[in-house]
């Protein structure tokens, strides 16, 4: 189940009990301020997946903010031109290979109280356009997603955001499944539709998640084709058929941990999958190897090497981009053919100084981020669209100084957030596909997508809870309790063109748009299960209709993910874990399928 990015996990959705809540499920904890275009230049944006440091004070991204500024009149994060982005400026000057923003700084927790927001004249991401301001703390923005603020006034009375702690891994009625091929499938051993509602769903499977160590690890991605659901976690990958849970493939197991996924399939239903090369300190995320979703076979392996001078590849991220696997680094990346493994191209530092921070994928396009003179007077964001086979440039827009890019909410067409962590504000806006600014969000409204942990790495494409069409985007509110709104968003002008309720006092979050209507997820309550609805993208109603009932009796189960991940696939319902605790006192959530 995704929980609205930014705000605190709730339920199932947020860390377990006894630890730090997890995920976007809160609201920020400083108003985002304005700008459009990334957060303050020489902040990276962080890891995903990785809860914060119990010790870490609270920043703001998760809280809500004390008072709001205003925006009126005020420029974008852009440069001289409407918008966001700086002056206009075509290909790089030296399209050189690309590499991430400067060394890290300390990771911090998304949970804190926003400060005074400030008032000033202008200095949004892109010159010249007004840019929604609120006092938003931006190191938790940029880590966690941050709850997004846009207000032109008022607040929310100095109200906390509440998070609710998550279930403990098992209760008595949890089943235990393994998940590794040795329990029964789709049998239903724990008799989990027993007492199901007329009108409810049925529970096509469950399965529990393997052994953990204490410390935790990490259960990154959910893959669905016509075939097989398949998951990582730890160590391993396991396949499940769709229809009964049954293992469609037997578990594949690396000898280290698994530390980065591509969270997309390709076209043809292959994932690349990173691990660990050791246990120690200096052991690398560095392991390539790719898999077929539907047979589970091995494809081709690769190391990825080091760059230079604080470029390594401790850890890294992975996006798909048409035929292209791009690596990210922590100050470049590299290309590789998705097909054979062979290396294509690479993307180091350009320009007097200019790194890539992070890479965003899809349907043959692919998009970089660059952080360029960190500490100088000049230091900005850029971002690059690249042809993804050549690694060409298409177009580079800069990011004004003070903004950082924080996510890619969606890739084609392009929407971006970004943060001012001087100006504690935040921006969402669209470029088109020549990298001009198209419009900027201009909604009245806290929003909160669930944009998981980010707190050593670029995550660029982190967020769930957040659809994006041709010329919509669609956001949920956040509330801190009872029924919230997805708002439909126009990307032509920046302004709400509806919004609906939540059918019950319980949040919803978008899922995905297709056919024409919005697919969201309601979450379940004390007394009823979550619910899958459509609503239509357009016309003049937009009431929800429900797809899917899922059952009251295993409530509790499905919103006991945790920081769970969800997907709407062929007429099913599918919920996965994304982080296990290390827990010993029972068998953790995996995932779970639901269908009529």
């Amino acid at each position: 189940m995704t929980q609205p990015p930014n705000q605190p996990p709730q339920g199932g959705f947020g860390p377990p009990q006894g630890q730090p809540p997890a995920g976007g499920f809160g609201a920020p904890q400083q108003p985002p301020a304005q700008g459009g275009f990334g957060a303050p230049q020489g902040t990276p944006p962080g890891a995903p997946g990785t809860p914060p440091p119990p010790a870490q004070p609270p920043q703001p991204g998760y809280g809500y903010p004390q008072q709001p500024g205003t925006h009126a009149g005020q420029p974008g994060p852009y440069g001289q031109q409407p918008g966001p982005y700086g002056q206009p400026a075509g290909p790089y000057a030296a399209p050189g290979p690309y590499g991430y923003p400067q060394p890290p700084t300390a990771p911090q927790s998304g949970y804190g109280h926003p400060q005074q927001p400030p008032q000033y004249p202008g200095g949004g991401p892109f010159k010249g356009k007004p840019a929604l301001v609120v006092a938003a703390v931006v190191a938790g923005l940029l880590v966690v997603g941050g709850t997004v603020y846009a207000v032109t006034g008022g607040g929310n009375g100095g109200k906390k955001p509440v998070a609710h702690p998550s279930q403990a891994p098992g209760t008595s009625a949890e089943p235990v499944d393994p998940g590794d091929g040795s329990g029964n499938g789709g049998a239903d051993p724990e008799n989990l539709n027993e007492g199901r509602k007329s009108g409810e769903a049925k529970v096509l499977w469950y399965k529990s998640a393997p052994d953990a160590p204490a410390n935790g690890a990490d259960a990154p991605g959910m893959w669905i084709t016509g075939k097989t659901a398949v998951k990582a976690a730890y160590k391993q990958v396991f396949a499940y058929k769709v229809g009964n849970g049954d293992p469609a493939w037997g578990p594949i197991t690396f000898p280290q941990k698994i530390c980065a996924v591509t969270s997309a399939k390709s076209a043809d239903d292959k994932v690349v999958v990173a691990s660990m090369s050791g246990t120690s300190d200096r052991a690398k995320c560095n392991q390539l190897q790719e898999i077929d979703l539907d047979t589970g076979r091995k494809g081709w392996t690769a190391t990825v090497a080091d760059g230079g001078l604080f470029d390594s590849a401790l850890s890294i991220e992975l996006t798909i981009s048409g035929k292209t696997l791009m690596v990210g680094r922590s100050q470049s990346g590299t290309a590789y053919d998705l097909g054979s493994g062979r290396k294509l191209y690479d993307k180091e530092k350009y320009g007097a100084a200019c790194f890539p921070s992070g890479f965003a994928g899809g349907t043959d396009r692919l998009v970089e981020v660059a952080s360029c003179g960190a500490g100088g007077s000049n230091e900005h964001d850029e971002i690059s669209e690249l042809e993804p086979a050549t690694g060409k440039v298409k177009w580079t827009r800069p990011v004004k100084k003070g903004w950082k890019v924080g996510r890619t909410y969606s890739v084609d067409p392009l929407v971006v957030y970004m943060t001012n962590e001087d100006k504690n504000a935040w921006n969402i806006s669209t470029l088109d596909g020549k990298g001009t600014f198209r419009s900027e969000v201009k909604v009245d409204e806290k929003f909160a997508p669930q944009c998981g942990w980010a707190l050593l790495d670029s995550d660029l494409q982190g967020c769930q809870g957040v659809a994006v069409d041709a010329d919509t985007l669609y956001l949920p509110t956040d509330v801190s309790g009872g029924a919230n709104e997805i708002v439909a968003i126009s990307l032509t002008d920046g302004k709400a063109k509806w919004r609906v309720k939540s059918p019950t006092d319980e949040s919803m979050s978008p899922v995905k748009v297709e056919g024409g209507r919005l697919v969201a997820y309601v979450r379940p309550s004390y007394d009823a299960g979550g619910r899958v609805v459509s609503i239509p993208t357009s016309g003049a109603t937009h009431t929800p209709a429900r797809l899917l009932q899922n059952p009251q009796h295993t409530a509790d189960i499905e919103d006991g993910f945790y920081d769970g991940a969800v997907d709407w696939v062929d007429g099913r319902f599918y919920v996965s874990s994304t982080r296990l605790t290390g827990s010993d006192q029972a068998k953790e959530k995996l995932m779970m399928a639901f269908g009529n």
